[in-house]
């Protein structure tokens, strides 16, 4: 018996491999990169409309059999603030660090601050699949979801800064693409994650999510070269950042 509920699990993850790559695979670029803006806009509106905060400020989608969270917000009504790059930000009310006394008033997060985050990162496609305009193939930024995986923040990532005058990614690139730091950055993350300030936490310290990032691909790589963070494209993709600030220091 044991052994059949294997398979059955088995066969039902290779399934969901399956129909993942079956989304990627089915996935229509659309010729005038206006329209995919569209896609993503209108897909991260349904992505605020199905999902909320849980106590610790993880993003859950709404369940349509559980009632348990009928009792949450969408994350549409938890103020985001939309800047005019078409980034989404949330800040998750109570979880700020000044409403933590102890790291009260928090500090400001500079453009080229060393950070130390944890954070859940996915990226996912907007799509119109039959007249219906959803993001498909949500999928793990691999490397960077440490509250699911190593359970430490993650340490200066590129995507938010890099020295373009003394990072050896940049001066012994071989490509002029790579020479560039938009190669790199995701530039409108380091744009919303400056809305927010850091706490003063040591590696370790449980988390407790102060808030959500979406940035639309026109803010992210859009359909330019980039670097290989997680082994797949990131062309047209929207990235999703649930996170908390540990701690920054001036570089």
């Amino acid at each position: 018996m044991k052994k059949i509920f294997l398979y059955i699990l088995a066969g039902s993850l290779c399934f969901s491999a399956c129909k993942k790559d079956d989304d990627v695979e089915n996935y229509v670029e659309p010729e005038d990169i206006g329209v995919q803006n569209t896609y993503d806009d209108q897909s991260i509106q349904k992505f605020l409309d199905a999902n909320y905060l849980d106590t610790q400020g993880n993003i859950k989608p709404f369940s349509a059999t559980d009632t348990a969270d009928d009792n949450y917000k969408k994350l549409s009504q938890l103020a985001p603030v939309t800047l005019p790059s078409g980034v989404i930000y949330i800040k998750r009310a109570n979880a700020q660090p000044e409403d933590a006394p102890a790291t009260a008033p928090g500090k400001t997060i500079g453009a080229t601050d060393i950070t130390r985050i944890m954070m859940r990162a996915k990226t996912y496609l907007g799509a119109n699949t039959n007249g219906d305009v959803a993001f498909i193939s949500g999928t793990d930024m691999t490397g960077y979801n440490t509250i699911d995986v190593s359970g430490s923040p993650v340490i200066d990532p590129k995507f938010y800064y890099i020295d373009p005058l003394n990072d050896p990614l940049i001066t012994q690139a071989t490509t002029d693409a790579a020479k560039q730091p938009s190669y790199y950055v995701i530039e409108g993350y380091n744009e919303a994650l400056q809305k927010f300030k850091a706490f003063d936490q040591t590696d370790g310290s449980p988390y407790n999510l102060q808030g959500v990032i979406i940035v639309p691909s026109r803010a992210a790589f859009a359909r330019d070269a980039h670097y290989n963070y997680s082994g797949y494209s990131f062309r047209n993709r929207t990235f999703v950042f649930n996170f908390q600030v540990y701690k920054t220091t001036a570089r």
